[in-house]
């Protein structure tokens, strides 16, 4: 258990306030999953394949390596669900002219479709969530959602560009 006496700057925090933050991941994470794992199903498809082709499509010509670090899962667990990706149709692999030993990764036109099908589900929510919130709270929210990702992996996240009006 947290001791919160011991944390920085928790004056204001309660344990039922950080059970709470626990809880509403837990829901969130179950209705934001929820519409894409349908989709998925239809595939024969999981979650574990969902964030492969996320990635992939989110760093076209990523490296295997690269993919490894993301999603920090055992190099037999990404080849079974690369391997099915591959086969289906989803993803195209070939090897980076620079360093013929790494293999680059990316969405065939199948894998461009599913990952739209699958990310305008999530962006429908985050839309309606934003809206709801204000900008100060998506200020916000990015804030905590920063602080609960390893501080080694937030570089990884692609900071917000604001296009002027």
């Amino acid at each position: 258990m947290v001791d919160l006496k011991s944390s920085r700057d928790t004056t204001s925090l309660r344990e039922e306030d950080l059970r709470q933050g626990i809880e509403l991941m837990f829901y969130a994470y179950r209705d934001f999953t929820g519409e894409p794992d349908a989709i998925l199903e239809e595939y024969a498809l999981g979650r574990a394949h969902h964030r492969v082709i996320y990635f992939v499509g989110r760093n076209p010509g990523i490296s295997i390596t690269e993919l490894l670090d993301i999603l920090r899962i055992t190099k037999q667990s990404l080849a079974r669900v690369l391997g099915k990706l591959i086969a289906d149709g989803f993803i195209n692999q070939r090897l980076d002219p620079s360093d013929r030993r790494r293999k680059q990764l990316t969405l065939s036109a199948k894998g461009k479709e599913l990952e739209h099908a699958l990310t305008s589900t999530q962006m429908e929510r985050f839309v309606r969530a934003y809206c709801e919130a204000g900008e100060e709270a998506v200020v916000g929210f990015r804030r905590v959602l920063t602080g609960i990702i390893n501080p080694e992996d937030r570089a990884r996240v692609r900071p917000v560009t604001r296009r002027r009006s």
